[in-house]
């Protein structure tokens, strides 16, 4: 079964359209960053960075940073053209997982989900049509192996269906948190302002936020209900756009959804490109056409994307290795596809303490991090741990002498009261990261039932 399904090929188109409308999505989001300023206030100004566990070595680079933008959006239009693919793929996964590496205090779902899928498409022949490569080797394919395309699918699948399982929890469902705190700040939103006052609205959206998730694969797989499925992932996803701030992620779902119809869909879409491009050397009839691309060194590639697989379906389940609440400790918790599930806010405090003498000093954290670092730092426990010990280090460059740090910390989740959640009697610039469970998170005070 295995064999005859490896040995299956479907059209080229697909694939062309999904590298073509990737590309350009990701030029333009490169280029929203850029003009809006966001590379010198993320990456430049502050004296800090939160590093991800391991890739400490990942630096922002002053103002190379801007190459590096720069490398990543030129790349993008490459991908998008069809122009030096392999390298140009590569050269994007590179460079933007990089950026995203810099500092975790700008973590987003999509921002993972585009490092994920870059990685993806190296593996894939997504410029044997309509790409400017075929003009270099004066050959296109039709036909491309099935799997290529169903490769695209799956991780879809799975972004979405994983998304869904992540709602079956009692604060979603039951208290409509975090809905019910976000949507009443939209009152001054057209048509849209006053429907979000509605005490039942945030138990609606929650809702139908986990239906959607968790069918709309199996809508998109289904030749009946694929038009229906992509309808309501245009509404969910503008809808999205709408009521809040993320980005471009939402028009890359959109646009990734396309995939999943059949090629007589995707080659309308090439016929339309060819009227508004009139590109002047691009007629097939000038490149060889073969009929069947057959992937080079498939024993390597296969097992290759097989592990990629396994990982993407087993990650998100890490957080069952650890005791007390995910949303609470919060580990596991990232690259899990757990999207907007939670509202924290908190206040954390640090003090320097002279361990042989006891003399101590409180840190204005303005003083190292920007608003925005503070906050993200202010209820996430590695960000806590992490910040501790720049400080201890930068202290004891000072001259300080046995310095210890503690915090004083307490946390808001989803509309609960605040309460302590950093054992203030742990010297953390003595515990160093791990992937060990941080006991020094106090108890948190509920629970919450579900995945």
């Amino acid at each position: 079964m295995f064999h005859n399904y490896f040995n299956k090929n479907v059209s080229s188109a697909p694939l062309a359209v999904f590298r073509i409308g990737f590309g350009l999505m990701m030029v333009f989001s490169v280029v929203r960053f850029w003009l809006n300023g966001w590379i010198k206030t993320l990456y430049i100004d502050p004296k800090f960075h939160f590093s991800y566990y391991g890739f400490e070595w990942i630096q922002p680079l002053g103002n190379y940073t801007y190459i590096l933008y720069a490398i990543c959006g030129l790349s993008a239009l490459f991908v998008a053209l069809g122009f030096k693919y392999r390298i140009a793929i590569i050269m994007f996964f590179l460079s933007f997982t990089y950026i995203e590496l810099m500092d975790k205090t700008t973590y987003l779902n999509h921002y993972y989900f585009v490092s994920v899928l870059s990685f993806l498409m190296i593996f894939l022949p997504a410029n044997k049509y309509y790409a400017l490569d075929n003009y270099a080797s004066a050959k296109a394919y039709k036909f491309v192996p099935r799997w290529t395309t169903d490769s695209i699918k799956l991780l879809l699948c799975i972004v979405y269906f994983y998304a869904g399982l992540a709602k079956l929890n009692s604060d979603w469902l039951l208290r409509a948190m975090p809905l019910k705190i976000w949507l009443p700040s939209k009152y001054d939103l057209p048509l849209l302002g006053n429907l979000m006052q509605l005490e039942w609205i945030p138990y609606v959206m929650s809702w139908s936020g986990m239906l959607y998730d968790l069918s709309i694969p199996f809508l998109l797989l289904y030749r009946k209900t694929r038009t229906l499925g992509f309808i309501l992932a245009v509404v969910f996803h503008v809808l999205t756009r709408m009521l809040f701030p993320i980005g471009v992620f939402p028009l890359v779902m959109i646009v990734s959804c396309l995939i999943f119809f059949d090629a007589a869909f995707h080659k309308r879409i090439l016929r339309i490109l060819n009227r508004f491009l009139k590109p002047p050397a691009y007629k097939i009839k000038k490149i060889i056409i073969s009929q069947n691309y057959r992937v080079r060194r498939p024993f390597i590639i296969l097992p290759v994307l097989s592990l990629f697989f396994v990982i993407q379906l087993l990650l998100p389940w890490r957080y069952s290795l650890y005791p007390d609440e995910l949303f609470w400790t919060e580990e596991g918790y990232r690259f899990s596809w757990r999207v907007m599930l939670m509202e924290k806010m908190g206040y954390t405090q640090y003090r320097i303490v002279d361990g042989d003498t006891g003399a101590s000093f409180v840190v204005d954290n303005t003083d190292f991090l920007t608003s925005y670092q503070e906050k993200q730092m202010s209820f996430q426990p590695d960000f806590i741990l992490q910040y501790a010990h720049y400080l201890g280090d930068h202290f004891t460059a000072q001259g300080h002498q046995n310095v210890q740090v503690f915090a004083e910390s307490y946390v808001a989740l989803n509309g609960r009261l605040s309460q302590p959640y950093i054992d203030k009697s742990i010297d953390l610039y003595s515990i160093n990261e791990s992937f060990q469970h941080k006991d020094w998170i106090l108890p948190f005070n509920d629970d919450i039932q579900g995945l």
